[in-house]
């Protein structure tokens, strides 16, 4: 279940590394009802049980999903994220064998940590069931607070903003200089005034549209709050002769029917420029495909493995044909 880099938490949920969020909660439900140490009984079962919920967080954490994606495991535990620093103390904590445990920073000086505690099946798919202690231990009996040295200050809104990328964006990924106008907040600690900052979104090849990139307390300040988070998530820019399909992109040709019935070779422009000879020698019906294997967006996952650029033929028929043409093609199709 592991390399070199690290855990592959994709692996443990059975889910490709494209997968929607949706899907990613499928999986888990799946997969946590069949190893969950209450109904399942082999001796692997609660290991089983805790690694799938690890991928689970960090495979719907936006933030930690950019990381994991970019940096795998190592670049959780390397201090991209939290989570690794949460094991550190789980000797502190007399828990639940059979609760999942993740931990989120605020700040340097306090933690809180969130269990799923085995109940009926509702939590037995709730992740995010929250039991807050303080940074020296303790239940703070409240939910979502906890004991802490001052309180925690409230979050600011999160900025959030579509981030257009084209095909060629995702073909060979890119950086995308977004700017942004947020709120700062002045040396009293009480006025507040606008700046304009420059973010560096760094798109990795394959990634798909819905992807969410997100730069913590890079959003406005206001007082007596967190500064805000800022998230960009990807859409696909139209183009002008594909669309996308996963790691697949469609292209559509139209060819007359002489074509169609009697063979041809369609030159196919690729995404790097290219022109790719398509023959066809066989009967092109209306709808058909072709694929040009390994020519489509890479795989997020692995960009050295492509997905396959699609052909649609449309095949474009006569308004009218000449008598004596009738005749000849009534013929000649007679067997057919």
């Amino acid at each position: 279940m592991s390399s070199s880099a690290g855990k592959d938490f994709y692996k443990v949920l059975g889910v490709e590394p494209d997968s929607n969020e949706d899907e990613i909660k499928k999986a888990y439900r799946k997969m946590a009802l069949k190893y969950h140490p209450d109904k399942n009984s082999d001796a692997d079962a609660e290991d089983r049980f805790k690694e799938i919920a690890e991928a689970y967080e960090v495979l719907t954490d936006p933030e930690k999903r950019s990381i994991y994606d970019q940096f795998g495991e190592e670049g959780l535990k390397s201090g991209a994220s939290a989570a690794g620093q949460g094991n550190a103390f789980r000797k502190h904590f007399p828990t639940d064998p059979h609760a999942t445990f993740s931990s989120f920073f605020h700040g340097s000086d306090h933690f809180d940590i969130f269990f799923t505690h085995d109940g009926d099946e509702d939590d037995l798919f709730n992740p995010f069931r929250r039991f807050p202690f303080s940074h020296v231990g303790g239940y703070s009996g409240q939910e979502g607070g906890g004991l802490r040295r001052g309180g925690r200050r409230p979050r600011g809104k999160a900025l959030v903003r579509e981030l257009p990328v084209s095909l060629e964006d995702v073909m060979h990924g890119c950086t995308k200089h977004v700017k942004i106008t947020r709120s700062r907040l002045g040396p009293d600690g009480r006025s507040v005034w606008s700046e304009d900052k420059v973010l560096n979104v760094v798109v990795k090849k394959g990634w798909k549209a819905g992807t969410k990139i997100t730069f913590p307390r890079e959003g406005d300040e206001m007082p007596d709050s967190t500064p805000a988070d800022v998230t960009f998530i990807l859409s696909d820019a139209e183009h002008p002769q594909y669309k996308r399909d996963g790691s697949n992109i469609i292209y559509t040709t139209s060819i007359t029917l002489k074509e169609a019935l009697c063979g041809c070779t369609v030159n196919v422009p690729t995404l790097d420029n290219r022109l790719m000879p398509l023959p066809c020698s066989d009967v092109i019906r209306p709808g058909a495909v072709r694929r040009l294997r390994g020519e489509g967006l890479p795989v997020a996952r692995s960009p050295s493995r492509r997905g396959d650029l699609v052909v649609e033929f449309q095949v474009l028929f006569p308004d009218r044909i000449p008598p004596q043409s009738r005749e000849i093609i009534k013929h000649s199709l007679g067997q057919c």
